[in-house]
């Protein structure tokens, strides 16, 4: 009785007294506290594997490590525009534009590895910049993807739904290595076992696509699909929505 009593007169000076609040409220934006925050629940989706440990570290991330959704979707900008380059590219291609970014002609009767390499080299080149390895990377596994999909795709004339389905891809897989990147460290190093690391990874990548393609189905639900010219807009839309789920999270 005595601990709900104590706990009750701290809860009520921490309200009212501005003193202290303002106390908590600088001990909050201390450097390395939010990060805490995000590495604590992810500390513990490692460890249990709770799909609602995995979303508090979302919040976290999205919140204290960006500022919040709109900051986050500004980050992300670069892969916005590489989606659009991305859809553009296999457009072209696809339809014969003289303006294509790569010769369907030179590339006929090559192997798939080779056009996709094509390809990524035409829509992202190398830079020496995280960034860029990400992204590029992120195209080479969205195009595999496609291929297990849809084991007919020919990636010198690709249908709009095979189209679709690879910038998607693309972008949910480099939301979900760009997190990676950030905190995946730490999420390996709480896991019980390695193998059982490798699964918390796993079961975050496909938390994120399938976060990733409710934004994109809302988008079509709404008349916005992936459309020659409109794809940079409507990707960085898909990005702003998931990251507004993300941070409500946290909440």
């Amino acid at each position: 009785m005595a601990d709900f009593w104590l706990t009750l007169a701290c809860s009520f000076l921490v309200r009212y007294d501005p003193w202290i609040n303002g106390l908590f409220l600088r001990v909050e934006h201390l450097p390395g506290v939010k990060e805490f925050a995000t590495r604590a629940s992810l500390g513990d989706f490692a460890r249990s594997g709770d799909a609602r440990d995995l979303r508090r570290g979302l919040g976290h991330y999205i919140r204290n490590g960006y500022g919040g959704s709109n900051p986050a979707t500004q980050r992300f900008g670069a892969t916005a525009q590489t989606a659009g380059s991305l859809g553009y590219t296999l457009y072209s291609t696809a339809s014969g534009a003289a303006d294509a970014p790569i010769d369907a002609a030179v590339l006929a009767g090559r192997s798939t590895e080779e056009i996709a390499t094509a390809i990524i080299e035409a829509v992202r080149p190398v830079d020496g910049t995280q960034d860029a390895e990400a992204e590029r990377a992120a195209m080479h596994d969205a195009m595999s993807e496609l291929l297990k999909e849809f084991p007919e795709a020919d990636l010198l004339n690709l249908s709009d739904v095979e189209r679709e389905f690879v910038i998607e891809k693309f972008t949910a897989i480099d939301v979900a290595r760009r997190f990676e990147l950030d905190v995946g460290k730490h999420l390996l190093e709480r896991a019980p076992t390695a193998t059982v690391a490798m699964s918390r990874l796993k079961q975050m990548r496909a938390y994120i696509a399938e976060s990733v393609a409710a934004a994109f189905r809302r988008l079509r639900d709404q008349g916005r699909t992936l459309t020659t010219g409109r794809v940079a807009s409507v990707v960085q839309a898909a990005l702003r929505d998931t990251f507004e789920v993300f941070e409500g999270y946290e909440e």
